[in-house]
């Protein structure tokens, strides 16, 4: 019997179809699912490609060729333990084990170094794209050692994404250091997504303007510097009608979903004491969105004072907007990025920003344009404090300053909520600005709590007493 090259292990919609990817890309597969019914399913579907089901772990580990390569395509947490557990004994040393499922990097660090006293392999790989990029080539960040990324190297080319005939994968660092950034591609995922859905709001609430023309606009600038994967589904969704010839964006309940890597994102900006406000204003705002009895209690009691409606120019305010998203997004992914620079120093990962921005270029749900200019960015200086102060974003932030805040003044008029716009402009004013009012709270904590301060006149930490 032909030993197969890799074997997966979990046949939700992610692991079918890179199951069906690595396949189509000239790979013999073996293939393993805890229910029966997945693993039929598919080869009823696909009866006629190079395919190997089994119903037994071990046959499914005896089935593949030394080193044995095995895709872990499982809840992360408890289910991926459990699977790990399951397979050890079938497994030899050296043989590898990856997980392409959305785990916490803190959770990959312990298995990698469990699985590594027994010498086993592991690799924690962090996949986007959703299932069509799954299918058709995802963006890839493995994370774990260099040796073992080279060993599988060839087969994740393969499969990857392509831009410009180069793949969009590639090693990203030790460890937990792939989940980690794939954490951080899902914070700025969960930034962008609001941003956007503040400018529709904004767009629908304020200009009164209807879904088809809504599309168009953001068909528009999907063709210029916003042009990325996310103004692209979101015009298409604004546009798209139900059976009933109604507008399906109108009829969908405005109560949004998480999975939790937002939080982990934000609690990681936390621990490492890095700004994260605009993509935690994204994660609160879905909580909020959950709240839907409280709100329409409470939407009757909204009243928006001194509230004067006046004539707007609409094109004017429509450029105003496209900027002040720009703006905001050159907010989202500064800050993402600059958490993984806490990340990597305090974690020893080494990463490579550059090449971590090339990976989201294509096959991912923040792949953009501005991803260009990121890449470029820190392929002229890796250790760039922060993107703000690279002349690209200066001269951008600089210009468009005046159209967020425009946008932002009018929002506040009309009563609608811009949690990650706001929070794009606080940032880039704090972060401009050589002094800010910290000097009272550290007052204010010397006072009640004798925490001490320092001084601009002379070193060392004092203490005073306030209450004489």
């Amino acid at each position: 019997m032909l030993k197969k090259q890799i074997g997966i292990i979990g046949l939700g919609i992610m692991g079918t179809n890179l199951t069906l990817n690595f396949e189509k890309n000239g790979y013999q597969i073996s293939i393993f699912n805890r229910t029966k019914d997945k693993i039929n399913e598919l080869m009823i579907n696909y009866p006629k490609k190079n395919i190997k089901p089994y119903y037994t772990l071990k046959e499914f580990i005896s089935s593949l060729d030394h080193p044995k390569c095995v895709l872990l395509m499982v809840k992360s947490g408890k289910a991926t333990d459990e699977t790990i557990k399951k397979i050890i004994p079938y497994l030899d040393k050296k043989d590898i084990i990856i997980d392409g499922g959305n785990t916490y990097y803190k959770d990959t660090i312990k298995r990698h170094n469990k699985l590594k006293k027994i010498g086993i392999d592991f690799i924690g790989m962090g996949i986007s794209g959703g299932e069509e990029g799954a299918l058709k080539g995802p963006s890839i960040m493995p994370g774990g050692d260099r040796t073992v990324y080279n060993k599988i190297s060839h087969f994740l080319i393969k499969i990857a994404a392509k831009i410009n005939n180069k793949s969009c994968v590639d090693y990203i660092g030790p460890n937990g250091s792939g989940h980690y950034v794939k954490m951080i591609h899902n914070g700025i995922e969960y930034g962008n997504m609001q941003l956007i859905s503040e400018t529709y709001n904004i767009l629908k609430n304020i200009l009164l303007i209807d879904n088809k023309k809504i599309s168009k606009i953001f068909d528009k600038w999907n063709k210029k510097e916003l042009n990325s994967y996310l103004i692209k589904i979101t015009r298409n969704i604004l546009k798209f009608k139900n059976k009933k010839n109604k507008y399906l964006i109108d009829i969908i309940s405005d109560k949004a979903g998480n999975k939790g890597t937002g939080k982990w994102a934000s609690i990681s900006a936390l621990k490492l004491g890095s700004p994260f406000s605009l993509i935690t204003e994204a994660v609160f705002h879905r909580y909020l969105s959950n709240l839907k009895k409280e709100r329409k209690i409470a939407s009757k009691n909204k009243k928006i004072v001194n509230k004067k409606i006046i004539k707007i120019n609409k094109k004017t305010f429509i450029d105003n907007l496209e900027h002040a998203l720009y703006f905001g997004i050159i907010i989202s992914y500064t800050q993402g990025f600059s958490l993984m620079q806490k990340a990597s120093k305090k974690y020893k990962w080494n990463l490579n920003y550059s090449v971590i921005a090339k990976i989201f270029k294509k096959g991912c749900i923040i792949k953009a344009k501005i991803l260009n200019k990121i890449s470029l960015i820190y392929k002229e200086n890796n250790e760039i404090k922060n993107l703000l102060l690279s002349s690209y974003f200066q001269e951008k932030t600089k210009k468009y300053q005046s159209s967020i805040r425009n946008i932002i003044i009018e929002s506040i008029k009309h009563g609608i909520p811009i949690p990650t716009l706001s929070s794009a402009l606080s940032y880039y004013d704090s972060y401009h600005s050589e002094k800010l009012p910290a000097n009272l709270i550290q007052a204010q904590r010397d006072y009640f709590g004798n925490h001490m301060y320092e001084r601009i006149d002379k070193k060392g930490k004092f203490h005073t007493n306030w209450k004489i």
